[in-house]
């Protein structure tokens, strides 16, 4: 059995196949999965659990050189930004309308659904390289 880390066996399977540039999504319990993408659903009741500890767990185990954020989430969802921008403060950030956030889920490798239960709290992850 594993010790550290992602415990679920999908999510560090997909993260450990990741590649330079490749993305993964994390959303919250309404974000819609485009047919044909991956969804690996943590979801067990509202905010169980949480967009932030499914990144911050995440970011354990995957090398990020940038984000994917709706442009809504710095108006509807300050604080949420605010600790994405705590977790991720060297990564560089792209903002999308939340139509086209929607969109680019299709191209991500898989997108892990939370109970999160707050607006916008959504993120497309790119891969980076460690050395």
């Amino acid at each position: 059995m594993k010790k550290t880390g992602i415990l679920n066996s999908r999510i560090s399977a997909v993260v450990a196949q990741m590649g330079h540039k490749d993305t993964l999504a994390i959303g919250d319990a309404g974000l819609p999965v485009p047919m044909g993408t991956e969804k690996i659903d943590l979801a067990v009741k509202l905010q169980d659990p949480t967009f932030q500890t499914v990144l911050e767990t995440v970011l354990t185990e995957l090398e990020v050189e940038g984000i994917t954020l709706a442009e809504e989430i710095k108006t509807a969802n300050p604080e949420q930004l605010a600790a994405i921008k705590k977790v991720l403060p060297d990564v560089e950030v792209t903002f999308i309308s939340h139509e086209e956030f929607k969109k680019e889920l299709a191209n991500t490798r898989a997108v892990i659904r939370t109970g999160e239960s707050h607006l916008f709290a959504n993120i497309i992850l790119r891969s980076g390289v460690i050395f």
